[in-house]
């Protein structure tokens, strides 16, 4: 089996290492990831510039890639040709922090995983926990990967031997938690997320010229509290697994706009030729 690991947390996550480990026993991996942290650029692209790519070395002696681009950049290299071999399957993560509810709108490590999905390859995309909370950069604390990574590894090769459709892409998150302490894995919808995002605004400098900035995202999120989503596995000590698609069009809110006879919309004169 061939496999495409990435992530949005860039090549030296101790996340992307720990799950390109783990799969190794599963078959041939290959790492592709980007060369500094592109968290929350969603399904940015490179547009108009070239990509460098670096093979860099792993404390394992193995290589992989480091791309000056996105986290979707990288999975359309792998696609296009850059490895000697197509890909079976793509797993991005394992990234530092949650991506629950609709957080997954903005993460890289989602949008890498639905790369993978528009390509037709079933995809993971994987989570866990920060030991420092909604606030860390990631680096502090411990974080726990042994389990979330042997499940994943685990779940590879049951979506391979069940030929999973390459239309869904499974979001795993995992507490932060060692094996002993982690209850389970649930499959899980998304649930809600609730914003605390205010506006801040400073001045930099003296006077009326000072330059005025703003901060927009601080405090900790939230999110409602249901039985059966991803937010609530979490919050039990389980592994949340939610199938995701890609299908975006709003069938019923086709039937709303057709009746307003959108024909009629058009302005009355038209160009007879």
């Amino acid at each position: 089996m061939n496999i495409l690991v990435t992530n949005d947390d860039g090549i030296d996550s101790p996340g992307l290492f720990a799950v390109k480990r783990a799969l190794d026993t599963c078959g041939r991996v290959a790492v592709i990831a980007p060369d500094q942290n592109r968290s929350a650029i969603g399904r940015g692209i490179t547009i108009g510039e070239s990509l460098n790519v670096d093979e860099i070395y792993f404390p394992d002696g193995s290589t992989g890639f480091s791309v000056d681009g996105t986290p979707v950049d990288c999975v359309r290299l792998a696609s296009l040709g850059f490895l000697d071999w197509e890909p079976d399957i793509v797993v991005s993560g394992i990234n530092l922090g949650p991506n629950l509810g609709d957080d997954i709108t903005y993460s890289g490590t989602v949008a890498a995983a639905f790369e993978g999905v528009m390509l037709g390859l079933p995809a993971i995309a994987v989570s866990i926990e920060r030991p420092g909370g909604w606030k860390a950069t990631g680096a502090e604390g411990i974080f726990h990967f042994d389990s979330v990574a042997a499940f994943t590894a685990r779940m590879v090769e049951k979506i391979l031997e069940n030929h999973l459709p390459g239309t869904i892409l499974l979001n795993v998150n995992s507490p932060n938690l060692p094996a002993g302490r982690i209850r389970g894995a649930e499959v899980t919808r998304l649930g809600k997320r609730i914003y605390r995002d205010e506006l801040v605004e400073e001045t930099d400098g003296d006077g009326p010229a000072g330059r005025k900035r703003y901060h927009i995202y601080g405090d900790d999120p939230s999110y409602h509290e249901e039985p059966g989503t991803d937010f609530h596995a979490l919050s039990e000590r389980r592994i949340s697994v939610t199938p995701i698609h890609f299908a975006l069009t709003n069938l019923a809110g086709m039937e709303i706009i057709r009746s307003w006879n959108v024909e009629h919309l058009l302005p009355q004169e038209r160009d007879a030729h």
